[in-house]
């Protein structure tokens, strides 16, 4: 980071301080041509499909109405579950499988800042704060989140996910900057201060499982038998079938676990996760549209290092994603290099993997810094048009090899949200068509098909924006 860009920032936030912050401070050294540049959220749907200006919102608040506040056993993955000294608490939840996740939780937290729905956005972080933040200093994942808990409090997990601390960090920067700062848990921007400290700094901690998330809570013990699920309810009646018993977890003694940051810092990536024994990233984590904010809003000590991140993303995409297909594998070393799954097999293109042409696309709507981007969601849009729009695989090898039968509309409103970064013709035409008209996602798959389809139609609508301080840009 140059002398100049420090300074900059640090006159910035001097002003800031002392309530002086002005429409003169608005442009830093690097800006890139895109959204923050510009102030202008594209709506592609205006643009290539040429609906009427308004149109795009009012179809994103009729989404939001139904996955917020529809019929409960089809529609809704928001629900509101009493109140405690801090007001309302509410959980997204994965309907299929009976568990609120910090993805779900802070992706719906975005929503509801970037559509300007307080009440929710306060009951969602007031149930993450309650529920969700582990608490217990014997744990060594003190200050995370578990990416996992039932939808009555109860654990599913006592280890954090980085992508669910990502966005919390970006959304609740976006609520102070939007509502201002309250008091206590509300006060917005010190927690995402806090979170991104933590997301760098958290000590190396070590202890041996189970765990706690709160000093009073029972340890956690995995169950056996894997959590009721669709899939799990599938393969219960396949095997019936052939009269062969369901695989069950194996116990093994417990081993020390070490929990520390949760970004590399030698490559200045994201962690696949922040326990040490488990190395490499995921693609899908990388949000280099979030870090050039945070080197510019976040905490002043880790400015630069965000800047860096931002850079280092960008290029990871390039190196890790299939050279004539464009996807992306769900995890992969820090070098780019491949990494094996849990099974032995190389990873692939799985769930996590839909998100990775949104994320680059995304950074190309909003800073324009790196023109290998467009040619990654050409590259991927053209590789899934060919396999047929409206059937091709939710699941793939890198190198094109379907995985799957399911055609998932999740996928397919990700990958219109490459339409941000991809050339405008006949293909990003068609996808973002078929985000225009699809369905929305309801019934016992709507949470993560939902909520990327929610999402995706305000990226693509001009109605996910860079909400900024008072007196900046955009």
């Amino acid at each position: 980071m140059s002398g100049q860009f420090r300074g900059l920032i640090a006159a910035a936030l001097l002003l800031a301080v002392q309530g002086r912050a002005t429409a003169a401070i608005e442009h830093f050294p690097g800006d890139g041509a895109g959204a923050y540049a510009t102030g202008r959220a594209r709506d592609l749907f205006v643009e290539q499909l040429g609906k009427r200006p308004g149109e795009s919102r009012a179809k994103i608040d009729r989404v939001f109405a139904q996955l917020f506040h529809g019929d409960g056993q089809e529609q809704r993955l928001y629900f509101e579950t009493g109140a405690n000294a801090n007001g309302p608490l509410a959980y997204i939840t994965d309907w299929a499988n009976n568990d609120a996740r910090t993805e779900g939780m802070s992706y719906g937290m975005m929503i509801a800042v970037q559509l300007d729905h307080k009440r929710e956005f306060d009951a969602l972080w007031n149930w993450s704060k309650t529920y969700m933040q582990i608490t217990d200093p014997a744990n060594p994942s003190v200050g995370y989140f578990a990416w996992s808990m039932g939808t009555d409090g109860s654990p599913r997990s006592t280890g954090a996910a980085p992508d669910g601390e990502e966005y919390y960090a970006m959304a609740l920067y976006f609520a102070a900057n939007r509502w201002g700062n309250g008091t206590g848990i509300y006060d917005y921007r010190a927690e995402a201060d806090r979170i991104l400290r933590g997301m760098r700094h958290h000590p190396l901690l070590t202890a041996t499982p189970p765990f706690r998330i709160h000093p009073d809570d029972p340890p956690f013990v995995e169950p056996a038998q894997p959590w009721p699920s669709p899939n799990n309810r599938r393969e219960a009646a396949e095997a019936a079938a052939a009269g062969t018993p369901l695989t069950v977890r194996v116990a093994r003694p417990p081993r020390p676990v070490t929990v520390g940051p949760m970004v590399d810092e030698a490559s200045a990536m994201v962690r696949f996760v922040a326990e040490t024994n488990v190395g490499g990233t995921d693609a899908s984590y990388h949000l280099p549209a979030f870090y050039e904010l945070w080197a510019r809003w976040g905490p002043v000590e880790d400015r630069a290092f965000w800047a860096r991140a931002a850079d280092v993303s960008r290029d990871l995409f390039v190196r890790v994603t299939g050279p004539r297909t464009g996807l992306a594998p769900d995890r992969s070393a820090f070098d780019g290099g491949s990494i094996d799954n849990w099974d032995g097999k190389p990873a692939q293109f799985g769930y996590d993997s839909w998100r990775t042409v949104s994320n680059w696309s995304v950074d190309y709507g909003w800073w324009h810094k790196d023109p290998r981007e467009p040619v990654l969601s050409d590259r991927i849009q053209g590789f899934l048009d060919g396999q047929g729009i409206d059937r091709f695989a939710d699941r793939y090898t890198l190198d094109g090899t379907p995985l799957s039968t399911r055609h998932s509309p999740g996928m397919v409103a990700a990958t219109a949200v490459g339409s941000l970064a991809a050339t405008p013709g006949p293909v990003s035409h068609k996808f973002l068509e078929q985000l225009w008209t699809m369905p929305i996602p309801s019934g016992e798959q709507r949470y993560f098909d939902g909520i990327v389809y929610l999402m995706s139609l305000m990226h693509a609508g001009g109605e996910f924006r860079i909400i900024a301080p008072a007196g900046t840009r955009p």
